[in-house]
């Protein structure tokens, strides 16, 4: 009797392990994104992206998230122009040399409509701001492969100048060359660790 109650406390203490536990997700950069918009000249936009980055996400049992964090490196900015590049590397804009990572560390994760907000710091060079990131959760699946897949689309706005990424030209409009304002999307597509 005594065995079969230690055996039944046993599984019930597992079995309560197993289903608290929170499960832990990286990102599948095959199908992400790290993108970026800022107007050039007031009258376009330039687009650009980052390729070498990195998302590890936390959720609980039913798939709610519960934290992410992510490192994008600064040296692997593309706006598809060579010039333009080398120049956001050095130090009128991120420095990369000196400043190599970028990163996005959560605090909070808040329903909100049918989205989501998530509030986090984001450090830039040498400066670290509270920025709420506006995502839309788009669900979980799992591929031909048996691998189980979550994804997210996320948006916010920075100001550039809060970063200390101040180079800029006046035009003779009396606007600026670079706009201040930068609009990062990330469209990412997380895998469950095994």
């Amino acid at each position: 009797m005594r065995q079969l109650f230690l055996s039944l406390l046993a599984i019930a203490t597992f079995s309560s392990l197993t289903f608290g536990q929170n499960v832990k997700w990286s990102v599948d950069k095959s199908h992400s994104n790290v993108n970026f918009t800022v107007d050039h000249l007031v009258i376009s936009e330039v687009d650009g992206h980052f390729s070498d980055y990195t998302v590890e996400a936390e959720t609980n049992a039913k798939n709610e998230l519960l934290k992410v964090e992510a490192v994008i490196k600064t040296g692997s900015v593309n706006t598809d122009n060579a010039d333009r590049d080398a120049h956001l590397k050095n130090d009128d804009f991120f420095n990369s040399e000196k400043f190599p990572d970028m990163k996005f560390v959560s605090k909070s994760v808040k329903k909100s409509g049918k989205g989501f907000k998530i509030t986090g710091d984001l450090t830039i060079r040498d400066v670290t701001k509270t920025v709420t990131l506006d995502a839309t959760f788009r669900g979980v699946t799992q591929d031909p492969w048996g691998n189980t897949k979550m994804g997210w689309i996320a948006t916010t706005k920075i100001n550039r100048f809060d970063y200390n990424l101040k180079w800029n030209k006046a035009i003779e409009t009396g606007g600026l060359v670079v706009g201040k304002d930068v609009t990062i999307t990330l469209k990412i597509q997380l895998v469950k660790n095994k």
